[in-house]
């Protein structure tokens, strides 16, 4: 099973200059990649099937060094620069497994990251001397693009990778890599599978209902809630007006000035804090809801996030005029709705219950407030106030966020139990055949392509709609 690790890393400024020097150039790749593959398919309906040319999927990347054109794509390393074609290459695999969209460009804004393979790094073992402990030191560089050993601080013992990622956000510096723990691999239908074998008492005992909302963002079953402290709400809305007041600066300075500069850090700064306690509340969260001894199955509200903090529309009368839709108060909403870390508490929770042999499945939220937990009645009498639960056929009290996670619990349970489930996972992409930099380097002498590689044919003729062989699978077709 594999097993991820991101760890803080702390490298010199010079060293910082050389790694921020091929994230350059290997971005450069990736989007020199994009851009030559919209241009192919912008003219694939009326001049590249006459013309005998084919939009390459390849890992390609000599062609981009010019010693006229792009002279400092020689100051850095062939891996950096291969690499990004592999990365261009495995997200066009990922669209055709239908995981995600195109390749598109790649933003100097934001976080920015760099792949480096075994080539490239290495971790040297230290000796420390009054523990007795062996601990690593990260050395990044090779022959005449040394960049020199780098410390990072490993809170936890791990084996060495077979490549790694380099990210800097906010001014601050990531190790991050996977590696197989050798532990073997449970599926979500394998643990459902034995669950649906329990009677109903013995799974409802089992089971960890969880409601979530604005205001207590988790509520489970067991009476378990989990909240941002007072000090860390008012940590955020500091940091968050410094944020607008440095973004207010940023606007009024000249762009890419020293002084731009620094209000664009101050801004991403301010914004990191926030990232980092909506992450630490999410593992902290996720954690305490699937490591209960007698936890076996823990169910969610299958939300859809991403659509209830989507910007209302804009809207017309018959006479053409704007009406007014609510969006300033929208707004407020969606901001809580994103700050309250649903969809990452939920991603979360599903892999640590996957390695305890535990099972984590989501549910429909549909009137889930509004029905007894104990009769079963549903009615939008049954919730007087935004705390309150009375059930208007049974008489039931209860706080109205514990009576939504029994329900829940209950839904989940019997989702289990009538076989039904099946886990929506991510498809996994196929892994590259051959080693990361076979025959992703020059063409032959010959103008033949290099081993390994595949390019995608189109019918021949002046058609709206072509078909290309899957670069992964030739023998199959799919449709740009």
């Amino acid at each position: 099973m594999q097993t991820g690790y991101r760890f803080r890393c702390y490298p010199t400024p010079a060293q910082q200059a050389i790694l921020l020097r091929w994230i350059g150039c290997q971005r450069f790749i990736y989007n020199a990649k994009v851009g030559e593959d919209r241009y192919y398919r912008a003219f694939q309906r009326k001049a590249l099937a006459l013309a005998g040319q084919h939009p390459p999927i390849d890992q390609e990347y000599a062609r981009y060094k010019n010693a006229e054109l792009t002279p400092w794509l020689s100051e850095v390393p062939s891996q950096v620069l291969r690499n990004g074609a592999v990365r261009w290459k495995q997200a066009y695999s990922r669209f055709f497994q239908k995981l995600g969209g195109r390749p598109t460009i790649q933003r100097r804004s934001g976080p920015q990251s760099i792949w480096l393979t075994s080539e490239l790094f290495s971790f040297q073992p230290i000796a420390d001397t009054p523990t007795g402990e062996t601990r690593y030191r990260l050395h990044v560089g090779k022959g005449k693009f040394p960049v020199g050993g780098i410390p990072y601080t490993a809170h936890r013992p791990h084996t060495m990778p077979a490549s790694i990622t380099l990210t800097i956000d906010a001014g601050r510096w990531y190790v991050a890599f996977s590696v197989d723990d050798g532990l073997p691999a449970v599926t979500p239908e394998e643990i459902a599978a034995e669950l649906a074998t329990w009677s109903e008492a013995d799974l409802r005992a089992a089971a960890v209902g969880v409601d979530r909302g604005i205001t207590v963002p988790v509520y489970a079953s067991t009476g378990q809630t989990a909240v941002l402290s007072r000090v860390q709400q008012q940590r955020m809305e500091k940091k968050e007006r410094a944020r607008q007041r440095w973004q207010r600066r940023m606007a009024r300075r000249t762009k890419g000035s020293s002084g731009w500069h620094k209000a664009k850090y101050r801004a991403a700064r301010c914004q990191h804090y926030a990232k980092n306690v909506r992450q630490d509340f999410a593992h902290q969260t996720s954690y305490h809801l699937v490591t209960g001894e007698e936890t076996r199955l823990v169910v969610f509200e299958n939300l859809r996030v991403k659509a209830m903090s989507a910007r209302p529309k804009a809207k017309r009368d018959e006479s053409g005029k704007w009406l007014k839709n609510q969006a300033r108060a929208k707004a407020g909403l969606n901001s809580k709705i994103l700050a309250s870390a649903w969809g990452r508490t939920l991603t979360l929770a599903q892999y640590k219950a996957l390695r305890r042999n535990k099972l984590v499945v989501t549910v429909p939220p549909h009137h889930s407030s509004q029905e007894c937990s104990r009769c079963g009645h549903t009615h939008p009498d049954n919730r007087p106030s935004q705390a309150a639960f009375v059930c208007q056929r049974c008489d039931f009290r209860a706080n109205a966020d514990h009576n939504a996670s029994e329900v829940i619990r209950d839904r989940g349970v019997a989702l289990v139990r009538s076989g039904e489930f099946s886990a929506k996972g991510k498809k996994k992409t196929m892994r590259l055949r051959n080693k990361v930099g076979a025959g992703c380097s020059e063409p032959g002498s010959d103008g033949t392509s290099t081993p390994g590689e595949t390019r995608v044919r189109h019918r021949a003729g002046n058609r709206k709609v072509h078909e290309s062989p899957n670069p992964e699978t030739p023998a199959t077709s799919r449709r740009l």
